[in-house]
C-alpha cells in the first residue's frame, strides 16, 4: 500500500510534504500524467492521494484530467485520504461538482491567509496561526465550491483558499509544500496567464516571510500525516 502522489510538472513537487510521508515511513507512488504515464484504474494498493499542482488548468481538454478527476471522486467516495494542493485542488473540487474558473486577481507570491470559523478547530491545521503569510501561484480559482463543501481558510483574492469536503478530503489552493528552491522554480515557470512578478519581490517576501511560513507548512504537513492518513488507513482495514 501507498500514498498516490499524482505530480503534474517537473516544477510542482512534491516537496516537504512528500518528505514529512517518507519520514513517517509511507511509501510513495509518484505519477506524472502530464509524461503519459498511467493512473491506476482502482484504488487496491492506494492508502490516499495527494494531487499537485501544475501549470494546467482544470478545464483544459486533456484525457488524463478527466481520468485523474474519476480517480479521485473514488478516493473521497471510499473515504480514503485525499489532499488537493493547487492544480490539485481545482480537480478536487471539479471532481466533486464544483466549478473552477479564471480568478479575477490572480495570486503570484506571499499574501495574508486567514483560517476562519470551521478551520480554527479542524486537526489539520491545529497549532497554524489564524493570520499568517502563506505562498501562492495561480490564474485559476475554485469559483463554486461542491455541495457541502466547507471552506477553512480565505484571503483577500480567493475565497476558497482552503476548502474541505467530508471528513477526509482537503483542497489547499496555496502550496503549503513548497521548499525555498520550489518557491524560485514556480516564480520562474511563471503560470499564464497571470502576470509574472519581478523575482526580486518575491525574494524580499521570501526574507520577510519565509520562516514563519516554513513552520507553519511543516506544522500542516505533520497534522496530515498523523492525524488524517494513518488513522483512515487504519479504519479502511477494519
Amino acid at each position: 500500500m501507498a500514498i498516490l502522489i499524482v505530480q503534474h510538472s517537473d516544477t510542482c513537487r512534491s516537496g516537504r510534504l512528500g518528505v514529512t510521508l517518507r519520514d513517517h515511513a509511507f511509501a510513495l507512488d509518484v505519477v506524472r500524467p502530464d509524461r503519459g504515464e498511467v493512473l491506476p484504474d482502482n484504488l487496491d494498493e492506494i492508502d490516499g492521494i495527494v494531487s499537485l499542482g501544475g501549470p494546467q488548468s482544470a478545464n483544459n481538454d486533456l484525457p488524463w484530467i478527466d481520468q485523474e478527476c474519476a480517480l479521485l471522486h473514488a478516493a473521497h467516495d471510499a473515504k480514503l485520504p485525499v489532499v488537493g494542493i493547487c492544480l490539485g485542488a481545482q480537480l478536487l473540487a471539479k471532481a466533486l461538482g464544483g466549478e473552477v474558473g479564471r480568478a479575477q486577481v490572480p495570486e503570484t507570491g506571499f499574501f495574508e491567509m486567514n483560517i476562519v470559523g470551521p478551520g480554527q478547530t479542524d486537526p489539520v491545521f491545529a497549532g497554524v496561526t489564524w493570520q499568517s503569510q502563506q505562498f501562492g501561484f495561480h490564474a485559476d480559482e475554485v469559483t463554486a465550491l461542491p455541495d457541502g463543501a466547507q471552506v477553512l481558510a480565505t484571503s483577500r483574492d480567493c475565497a476558497a483558499q482552503v476548502f474541505k469536503i467530508g471528513m477526509r478530503t482537503y483542497g489547499i489552493q496555496y502550496h503549503l509544500e513548497a521548499d525555498r528552491p520550489m518557491i524560485d522554480d514556480i516564480v520562474a515557470d511563471g503560470c499564464p496567464p497571470a502576470p509574472t512578478p519581478d523575482s526580486a519581490t518575491i525574494d524580499a517576501q521570501a526574507e520577510a516571510h519565509y520562516a514563519e511560513f516554513a513552520r507553519l507548512a511543516d506544522r500542516v504537513c505533520v497534522n496530515i500525516v498523523t492525524c488524517l492518513i494513518p488513522r483512515v488507513a487504519t479504519m479502511a482495514r477494519v
